[in-house]
């Protein structure tokens, strides 16, 4: 970028180190998508309202379209593509296709991502508290049942 009011910015995400030129106003969620082809994490609506933008920063559920680049100087980023591999999936990810917990799939990224950090925090103990910890993600589908069920499985597995 040539732009004389880019700022360097440095983030560790999925655990490969990398550096952007990045203009002061590009949000997380661009840079990822745009900049390096992250495109796992989707844009919804541009808002923080639905949630398929959701990645964890330093381990904690950030909507990366509400959050400038910037913001996240030194951070260590996870995205979908950094959550598991073929063959090798998070526990989330295979209780997503054991409970049919997708349908579109469009708010999948987001809603695992939610997830993960979520269960990290420690605070959902029943299905009622991870219905509510888990409202900012939407599945404008109807998959939201099927979600918890995932969320639930995993959540009661051992660590």
């Amino acid at each position: 970028m040539t732009n004389v009011l880019a700022t360097n910015i440095s983030f560790t995400i999925n655990g490969t180190p990398r550096t952007l030129s990045l203009a002061p106003w590009v949000s997380l969620l661009d840079a990822l998508r745009e900049h390096l082809d992250l495109t796992g994490t989707k844009k919804g609506c541009d808002h923080g309202q639905c949630g398929a933008c959701t990645v964890l920063c330093d381990g904690k559920r950030t909507l990366s379209c509400l959050t400038l680049a910037v913001m996240k100087n030194g951070s260590n980023i996870t995205t979908i593509e950094g959550v598991g591999q073929p063959g090798r999936l998070h526990a989330l990810q295979q209780a997503f296709i054991d409970h049919d917990a997708f349908q579109c799939g469009y708010c999948t990224p987001g809603q695992i991502c939610s997830a993960i950090g979520m269960l990290q925090e420690g605070r959902a103990q029943t299905r009622e508290e991870v219905k509510e910890l888990m409202s900012g993600n939407l599945c404008r589908c109807g998959a939201n049942n099927y979600i918890i069920d995932a969320i639930m499985e995993v959540k009661d597995q051992p660590r």
